[in-house]
């Protein structure tokens, strides 16, 4: 039974495996896995948060209305609401009547404030809303580093695969040659130090191939961190387009911010103008009347214009300072990175037109020291060379070979940079 088991669990696991495989076969799909991971997915609440703000921002233009509910007691009697003098007189004259004044006196009712003309508002309303596009356009940014990094990784993947296949290729040469040295060294044609350098050099390949897989396992942990697939495989990726200079879009997010902190230093300056606000009230009261004791009711109502001048305001002078300094931070923070980004930009398009010659160049170099190669086993079997001089040729191969490889990363490298910089589309640009 548990044999049964067993068996039924390795077959569900290999079908869950050849899923998974058949799952992820290009870069687009692994495309698809970066948008519904958390890492993208947090840029999506960033944008709801700036969205939130520019809401509250508005809300400031709506009525503020408040129920309330108050019991004030006083030591002596207290007015109720104003009463006007001759409605006064006329209670005075008649004790019967129950004037409004009391010790204990309910209060029940509502308020209204809404603002008519409050200058900050507005500067703070284009403010959230400058924010929230830059946060749309950090979305786009981030999402286009981020495939940059996969192809890139991707890149790193195929390069270390043609790296291990070519240390195999050139183990299974060595030991195949090995065999010969071996024949040597039992007819005393060569020494037995030969049969320990070769041998030495198969152990170095090995060494090389363990260092290998474990870098894959850092760049697969890479690729897993921002998708959730696991890679046991490079995936096959094809370049369709190139990039596309111009504006450098990666800015975007950044100028959108300093837009920002223009219109918030704006907003705070604008505190210190005059305000025009609407308030009203309404209040029922209720209490035993001073003269008599009979239970009094009325209603009270008023409504009025405010206007407020800021004379003197510490706090806001400060607010107003640290307004203007995050504005200037932000603004010397762009400059900066203009510089940058066009002196880097500019770096990445001259390298990217030296590395297409270099790996011209290499794909050259290592077609002759391969028959370099072939002639030096030659030699060393006919006994013309000499097992270190043999040993050097495999290692050139190896060599120029490993150059090859990581020039044709670094080429996919090199674009996935340009592309971010001016904010082309990767998914067009890679298949």
């Amino acid at each position: 039974m548990a044999l049964k088991l067993q068996v039924i669990f390795s077959i569900s696991i290999l079908l869950y495996s050849q899923a998974y495989s058949q799952e992820i076969n290009n870069i687009g799909m692994l495309f698809d896995s970066l948008k519904t991971h958390p890492a993208t997915q947090a840029d999506e609440i960033r944008i709801e948060q700036a969205i939130a703000g520019k809401t509250l921002a508005y809300s400031k233009l709506y009525p503020n209305i408040d129920l309330f509910g108050r019991y004030d007691y006083a030591s002596i009697a207290t007015g109720m609401l104003p009463v006007p003098p001759n409605d006064l007189i006329a209670m005075v004259k008649d004790p019967s009547v129950g004037q409004p004044f009391s010790e204990n006196i309910f209060r029940m009712g509502a308020t209204i404030s809404m603002p008519v003309f409050v200058a900050s508002i507005f500067p703070m309303a284009a403010k959230a809303k400058m924010m929230a596009r830059s946060a749309e356009d950090q979305k786009t940014i981030n999402l286009l580093k981020n495939e940059a990094i996969l192809v890139g990784a991707n890149s790193n993947l195929w390069y270390m695969q043609a790296l291990d296949q070519a240390l195999e290729k050139k183990k299974a040469s060595m030991l195949k040659t090995k065999e010969f040295v071996v024949m040597k060294v039992n007819n005393g044609r060569a020494p037995e130090s030969a049969l320990l350098n070769i041998s030495n050099g198969i152990n170095q390949i090995d060494i090389l191939k363990n260092d290998l897989a474990l870098k894959k396992e850092e760049v697969t942990a890479v690729i897993q961190s921002l998708t959730g697939v696991a890679l046991s495989e490079p995936i096959k990726m094809d370049q369709t387009g190139t990039f596309k200079d111009g504006e450098l879009k990666a800015l975007d997010p950044l100028r959108k911010k300093v837009e920002a902190n223009r219109l918030g230093y704006r907003a705070e300056k604008e505190k210190l103008l005059p305000a025009l606000v609407l308030q009203g009230s309404y209040s029922n009261n209720s209490g035993k009347a001073y003269n008599n004791g009979v239970n009094i009711n009325n209603d009270y109502t008023t409504v009025g214009a405010i206007l407020k001048i800021p004379l003197f305001a510490k706090d806001q002078y400060a607010q107003i300072k640290k307004g203007r300094l995050d504005f200037e931070a932000s603004q010397n923070e762009l400059d900066q990175m203009s510089l940058e980004l066009s002196s880097q930009a500019t770096q990445l398009q001259n390298s990217l037109t030296l590395i297409d010659n270099s790996i011209q160049l290499y794909e050259n170099s290592v077609k002759e020291k391969e028959q370099l190669l072939d002639i030096a086993k030659v030699s060393y079997q006919s006994d013309q060379m000499t097992m270190e001089d043999y040993l050097k040729y495999e290692d050139d191969v190896i060599l120029e070979k490993s150059k090859l490889f990581k020039a044709q990363a670094d080429k996919w490298q090199t674009l996935m940079k340009l592309c971010v910089i001016y904010g082309n589309n990767i998914e067009e640009i890679v298949k």
